[in-house]
């Protein structure tokens, strides 16, 4: 029996209606007819056996199969990219800005970093590091090529999703700072989305709250949990060791998910970073899940 292969372009419709969540603004994205982009996800669906797409009048959801193909067609799409763009430019070359958040200057961009000097060892990055603010700012300017970014609820700027985990509120082992009538808070300075989704929750709910701790670091805002002054929103999976989730009894509001996203200037240096970035993203391990 011959084996039969995906089709890429139809794969990136697939992706592009998620993003989308239409047909017609698919279509559009991928410079085709929304039939022609209906006819490819029919054919997919065809050939994998199973049904991709729920549809109604409003928006276009995924199947449980669609999620699962979702994962899959990202990181074959992002590897074609990649290696459509080491054939275009064999010898790719060039420098570019790179700008991140101190946190992932620290979590993610040093591996980056160990990647492109690997594949492309003419490409050197500049890497600009600061607060949540200020990194957006340079990439909106024109300062950066390349902005890595963690954010909350809808993206602050076209960009596209490296992973995700929910947010939780973290203390101390064994601490009290959680159990204080007025609760007290570490967090980074404004213009952080973590911030923003801490004080948005506790504002919503009614719990009485004071800034206690200001550090634009997730390894500053851990100090002063270590020390029992105060917790913190921070992703789930930093609590751990030392650091644990405040108790629910304790009815803290529910926190969102946060995302890790990237964005590119679309010039072919930027492209292949950002697809390496990609692929990095999609070999890490799965971050933990609430509950």
């Amino acid at each position: 029996m011959t084996a039969r292969t995906l089709n890429l372009d139809a794969l990136r419709s697939f992706v592009a209606i998620h993003e989308t969540g239409s047909f017609r603004l698919a279509a559009a994205r991928v410079n085709l007819s929304p039939s022609a982009v209906s006819l490819q996800i029919g054919k997919l669906e065809e050939m994998l056996g199973h049904r991709l797409l729920d549809r109604n009048a409003r928006r276009v959801a995924l199947t449980e199969q669609g999620e699962r193909l979702l994962l899959q067609a990202r990181s074959i799409l992002a590897l074609s990219d990649e290696t459509m763009a080491m054939f275009r430019t064999p010898m790719l070359e060039g420098r570019l800005t790179l700008a991140a958040p101190h946190d992932l200057g620290v979590s993610l961009v040093p591996a980056l970093l160990r990647r492109v000097a690997e594949r492309y060892p003419r490409v050197h990055v500049d890497v600009r590091l600061g607060d949540s603010g200020s990194v957006l700012d340079s990439f909106v300017g024109g300062q950066s090529n390349v902005v890595l970014f963690n954010d909350v609820g809808p993206p602050a700027i076209a960009s596209r999703r490296l992973r995700s985990e929910p947010l939780a509120w973290v203390m101390a082992r064994g601490g009290r700072a959680h159990a204080e009538p007025v609760l007290p808070l570490a967090t980074a300075e404004q213009g952080c989305a973590w911030r923003d989704a801490a004080l948005s929750a506790l504002g919503a709910s009614g719990r009485r709250y004071r800034v206690a701790y200001s550090s634009d670091t997730a390894m500053g805002q851990m100090a002063a949990l270590r020390a029992d002054l105060a917790v913190a929103a921070l992703p789930m999976s930093l609590a751990q060791g030392d650091l644990v989730a405040v108790p629910v009894a304790d009815g803290l509001p529910e926190l969102p998910m946060t995302e890790i996203r990237i964005a590119h200037d679309d010039a072919a240096v930027a492209r292949a970073v950002a697809a390496m970035a990609q692929e990095q993203a999609e070999s890490a391990a799965p971050m933990p899940r609430a509950g």
